[in-house]
């Protein structure tokens, strides 16, 4: 991936800063009832007024309510260099068609390879602590066979709820084999805008909205940006230097915070967290990148294992100090992420 406008490392750092923010994110937004609640799969005019409020009269917390708030727009970045990717792996890379059998093959053993670990210890994990939930056997053998998204009530069934990820990653990796792969630009901007544009007629607090958020409706945005980036992205090269790139990061952040207390901008954000995010890879000193690249090798396996330490940590958030849990969570899925990922490797890779 050797280009002026996005390189391997600064993939791999998106990838990075995108773990990080889900990571803390889904830690902080569990703290119901004293955390601000992010807009995510809704729109609740509540939430804007709770952060708006946290905002204008800070304390110790302010973090804690920020990274709630905003930390799962580390989704998009996910689903943008997944598009990203894909075009640079099977429209660029590998000659030939893929057929459409082993291409839904190869990418869904791709992503069980992950979610099979983290699942079992989830489950482990599960038992053996304080509020176990529920589970049942069709739902267990949804989340495996990643349809589980389409089911009634998906964010009351798929626990842990961030496993939700991998039905979408596979709903994304039929539409583009099927409706996308080497055909023209026009199809991938048609759906992006259908997709976008349905979402307007829902009401910004029904269950109807959760359900196509839950889905491709909802990522077709970032996933579909991903893909015409890497169609054009030799149109892309932009020569700034690092300030230059860092008024980016400040632009595109105030665009981020102000579209979000309106329901139709609210559904484009994810744009500005992606122009965002490219920016501050950019902007960002070696050292700072070099960690942030560090933190991108293991997203994967960090993805699988947060859930895990979140289990385990969150009632000393609830009880005892909110910081005191936090750091104890992210120590402890760090190191787990290393050792997940030592598992993840020994599982045989599927074959194209």
């Amino acid at each position: 991936m050797k280009n002026e406008f996005l390189t391997r490392d600064e993939c791999t750092a998106m990838r990075g800063i995108a773990i990080l923010a889900i990571m803390l994110h889904n830690f902080c937004h569990f703290i119901i009832g004293r955390i601000v609640q992010e807009n995510e799969y809704q729109f609740f005019v509540s939430h804007n007024e709770e952060l708006w409020q946290v905002i204008t009269h800070p304390d110790a917390l302010l973090p804690v309510h920020l990274l709630s708030y905003f930390g799962h727009y580390g989704v998009p970045v996910f689903l943008f260099l997944s598009g990203f990717g894909l075009v640079m792996k099977y429209e660029r890379k590998i000659q030939g068609q893929v057929a459409v059998f082993p291409f839904v093959r190869y990418n869904y053993l791709k992503l069980l390879r992950m979610l099979i670990v983290g699942l079992t210890l989830f489950f482990i994990v599960d038992i053996v602590t304080p509020g176990r939930f529920q589970y049942h056997w069709e739902n267990v053998i949804a989340q495996l066979l990643m349809y589980i998204n389409l089911l009634p009530q998906p964010n009351h069934i798929i626990w842990p709820g961030i496993y939700w990820f991998f039905g979408l990653m596979l709903e994304l990796y039929i539409v583009y084999r099927l409706l996308f792969y080497r055909r023209a630009s026009w199809y991938v901007v048609v759906l992006l805008l259908a997709c976008c544009v349905f979402q307007m007629f829902f009401d910004p607090e029904g269950e109807r909205l959760i359900r196509l958020r839950y889905n491709f409706v909802g990522g077709m945005l970032p996933f579909g940006a991903g893909i015409l980036v890497g169609r054009y992205i030799e149109n892309f090269r932009v020569s700034m230097s690092r300030w230059l790139w860092a008024v980016v990061v400040v632009i595109a952040s105030a665009f981020v915070f102000v579209m979000g207390f309106y329901f139709l901008s609210w559904l484009w954000i994810p744009l500005f967290i992606i122009i965002g995010t490219v920016a501050l890879v950019k902007a960002m000193p070696q050292k700072v990148m070099n960690l942030m690249v560090w933190f991108g090798s293991i997203s994967a396996a960090m993805f699988v294992a947060h859930p895990i330490a979140r289990k385990i940590f969150i009632n000393v958030a609830v009880r005892q100090d909110i910081y005191d849990g936090l750091m104890l969570y992210v120590i402890t899925t760090i190191a787990l992420s290393w050792a997940v990922k030592k598992i993840i490797d020994q599982i045989p890779s599927p074959k194209l």
